[in-house]
C-alpha cells in the first residue's frame, strides 16, 4: 500500500509516478477526495464526542444543584449531539473502508531507476551470460538434437508424463517420473545448500489466510489468478513470498537484527486465468511448480544490497548449471503490483527457441510492510516500516525444460551438469528407455 502521508504531502509527485504505471489521474482524484472526506468526518465525530462529554458534565452539575429543567434541556441536547456523533462516526468508518479498498487496488510507486514503458515489450535488457562469454566466445550454437521440445524429450525418456498429470488434475498440471522427478528434487536441494550460508531455511504452509495474501499485494487485485478454498478462508500460495512476508506481521523488529534473510522451498499454485490464447504446451506455463524463494526484511539503506545479493545468487546458480540467460530491468508498466523495482532472469531454451522467465528479483520498499504492519525500531528512534526484498533462486519447471533441451545428446540421452551429481546419486546421464 502506498504511503497516504506522502500522497497528502506531494500529490503531484505520487500521481505522476503512478501514471507511469497506467493509473489515471481521475482514479487518484477520487482517492484524494475520499481521504479528505474521511478526515473531515473523523474530525466532526471527534468534535461531537467532545461536546457530548462536556454536556454530560454540565448535566451532572445541573442535577447536583437541583436545576432540573436545565438538566433536562442539557440532556436532550447531549442525546441529539450523541446521535449526530454516531452518524458521523459511521460515515467516517464507511469512507475509511472505501479509502482502504481504493488504496489496496493501487500499485506501488515505481523507483526512479525503473525504465518507462507500459508492457513487456518495453523492458530493458541489461546483459546476457553464456558459458565462455567472459573469454569472448560467441553465443552458443545449438545442434538439431538440441532443437527438440522438452515435452517430446520427456516423453521419449519416460521422465515427463503430461497425459497422466492431466488425467489426475487437468491440463497444465505436469507429472514427473523417475529421474525426471529426482531431477526436480536435486535442483531444490542444490539451491538450498547454496543459500545455507546466509538465509534461514523455512518450511511454511502451502496455504495462507486472506489477510496473509493481502499483505503481499496478491489480494485483492490478483484474486482471479489464485486458487481459493472459500469455506476455510484459505488460498493456495502462488509463491513462498506470501508466507515469508507475513512471518513477522504486526511485530516490531530490532534494527540490530536486520537484515533478516529467509529461504523456502514450496510448491506454487497459479490459475493463470489470463493465459488464454498463450502458449501453454509442456512446462512453459503450468498451474503448479516447485520454487526456491529468497526473502529479506531490511532497512531502506540495506535494501539495494539485499536485492543485489538475491540477484547474484540466482545468476550464480544459472552459471553453475551452464544455462545461457539474460537480465531484464522491467519497465514501469510491467512491474508486479507490489514492486517498486524488478529484475527478471530469462533462460534461453533451444528446443522451443524462447527466452523463459525463471526468476523475478523485486524490491518492494515499504509497500508490503505497510499492509503487514512490520516495523523496526532504529537506535534511539521511533518504529518505522521495514523494506522487503524477494526473488526466486530458482523456479524449477522451466529450468527443468532448459536443462533437458540444452544438454540433449545426439543419441537422445541427456547429460546433466556435474554440480547436480551429488544430488542424483552420482549419475548425470538420463538415457533413452
Amino acid at each position: 500500500m502506498i504511503d497516504l502521508t506522502q500522497l497528502r504531502r506531494d500529490p503531484e509527485f505520487v500521481c505522476a509516478a503512478l501514471a507511469r504505471r497506467g493509473v489515471e489521474r481521475a482514479t487518484m482524484d477520487v482517492i484524494i477526495e475520499l481521504d479528505r472526506r474521511h478526515r473531515a468526518l473523523l474530525q466532526e465525530a471527534e468534535g461531537l464526542r467532545a461536546e457530548v462529554k462536556e454536556l454530560s458534565r454540565q448535566v451532572g452539575e445541573a442535577r447536583k444543584s437541583e436545576q432540573t429543567t436545565l438538566a433536562d434541556e442539557l440532556q436532550a441536547n447531549s442525546r441529539a449531539r450523541g446521535e449526530r456523533e454516531r452518524v458521523a462516526h459511521a460515515e467516517a468508518e464507511a469512507a475509511g473502508q472505501q479509502l482502504r479498498d481504493k488504496l489496496l487496488d493501487l500499485p506501488n510507486i515505481p523507483s526512479p531507476e525503473v525504465p518507462d514503458g507500459l508492457s513487456e515489450a518495453d523492458n530493458v535488457e541489461l546483459r546476457q551470460w553464456w558459458p565462455g562469454c567472459e573469454s569472448g566466445q560467441p553465443f552458443p550454437s545449438f545442434g538439431d538434437h538440441q532443437r527438440v521440445a522438452h515435452w517430446d524429450i520427456g516423453s521419449e525418456l519416460g521422465i515427463l508424463d503430461l497425459e497422466a498429470g492431466a488425467k489426475l488434475a487437468g491440463s497444465m498440471f505436469p507429472l514427473f517420473r523417475g529421474v525426471g522427478a529426482r531431477l526436480l528434487r536435486a535442483l531444490s536441494a542444490y539451491a538450498l545448500d547454496q543459500h545455507f550460508d546466509a538465509y534461514e531455511e523455512i518450511r511454511p504452509p502451502h496455504f495462507a489466510l486472506t489477510e496473509t495474501m493481502t499483505s503481499t499485494g496478491h489480494l485483492p487485485k490478483n484474486a482471479d489468478d489464485m486458487y481459493a478454498i472459500e469455506r476455510d478462508d484459505l488460498w493456495a500460495i502462488p509463491t513462498a513470498e506470501v508466507p515469508l512476508t507475513s512471518m513477522n506481521r504486526g511485530e516490531i523488529l530490532d534494527e540490530a537484527n536486520l537484515p533478516i534473510r529467509m529461504t523456502a522451498l514450496t510448491a506454487c499454485f497459479r490459475r493463470e486465468a489470463g493465459a488464454a490464447g498463450r502458449d501453454t504446451r509442456g512446462l512453459l506455463r503450468v498451474h503448479e511448480f516447485d520454487k526456491v524463494e529468497l526473502f529479506a526484511y531490511c532497512t531502506p539503506e540495506q535494501a539495494p544490497a539485499a536485492q543485489a545479493d538475491i540477484l547474484a545468487r540466482a545468476e550464480a546458480i544459472l552459471q553453475a548449471l551452464g544455462l545461457p540467460y539474460r537480465v531484464l530491468a522491467l519497465c514501469a508498466g510491467d512491474l508486479g503490483t507490489s514492486s517498486a523495482q524488478t529484475f527478471d532472469l530469462e533462460v534461453y531454451t533451444p528446443g522451443v527457441d524462447r527466452w523463459l522467465e525463471v526468476s523475478s528479483v523485486s524490491w518492494f520498499r515499504d509497500y508490503q510492510a505497510r499492509r503487514a504492519n512490520v516495523r523496526y525500531r532504529p537506535a534511539g528512534g521511533s518504529p518505522t516500516l521495514v523494506h522487503t526484498v524477494n526473488g526466486s533462486a530458482l523456479a524449477w519447471a522451466r529450468i527443468w525444460a532448459a536443462l533437458v533441451e540444452t544438454y540433449r545428446q545426439p543419441d537422445g540421452s541427456v547429460v546433466l551438469p556435474a554440480v547436480l551429481a551429488p544430488y542424483l546419486g552420482g549419475r548425470t546421464t538420463i538415457s533413452p528407455r
